[in-house]
């Protein structure tokens, strides 16, 4: 089981915390040993879009770490008082400059090892002018055979992408969950 125990010090009095199981729970977690405030540690959503204009979908190039010079769809991470959608179109504003209209959810994939759950939307591009922002060196279409799969940045956006072509294929987009170990 994955445990961060990252938590040194209480957010609420800054005195240090010890990880311990408190009564009535069934994990450790961080527990200030001035206030005994219990902080919880729970996953990081990331949320994006597969923007697609016909038969390509567009990818942004990081210009930030991790992953730096690496291709991958337009996402980041979800901010407090928006739903995932909302998230997913911001960031595809903020990295691609793209102008979307959302499809509907498409990918929802476990990251357990980092933390983290990726969640993707089918995204129809409204035109092909973008304007990247600054985590972002380029943005581009690709068609499935012209994507740089060798350079893609994480495995979520490879599976999100084949899953897509797949489904693309098939004529019928579904909603894929799955896990990246």
């Amino acid at each position: 089981m994955f445990i961060a125990r990252s938590i040194k010090h209480c957010k609420v009095c800054g005195g240090a915390t010890e990880y311990a199981v408190p009564a009535d729970d069934n994990r450790e977690r961080a527990t200030c040993t001035v206030c005994k405030t219990i902080h919880y540690e729970n996953p990081i959503n990331v949320v994006g879009t597969v923007p697609a204009w016909g038969d390509q979908v567009l990818l942004c190039r990081r210009n930030i770490e991790p992953r730096f010079g690496f291709w991958t769809l337009p996402a980041g991470f979800m901010e407090m008082g928006e739903t995932s959608a909302e998230g997913a179109m911001r960031e595809t504003v903020e990295e691609a400059g793209a102008h979307i209209e959302l499809q509907g959810l498409f990918t929802v994939l476990n990251v357990v090892r980092a933390g983290q759950i990726h969640i993707y939307y089918r995204a129809r591009l409204l035109d092909v002018e973008f304007a990247p922002g600054p985590e972002t060196i380029e943005a581009q279409l690709f068609t499935e055979d012209e994507i740089p799969w060798d350079e893609l940045a994480f495995r979520t956006v490879r599976e999100t992408l084949k899953r897509y072509f797949d489904d693309k294929r098939k004529g019928v987009f579904e909603v894929h969950t799955g896990d990246i170990g």
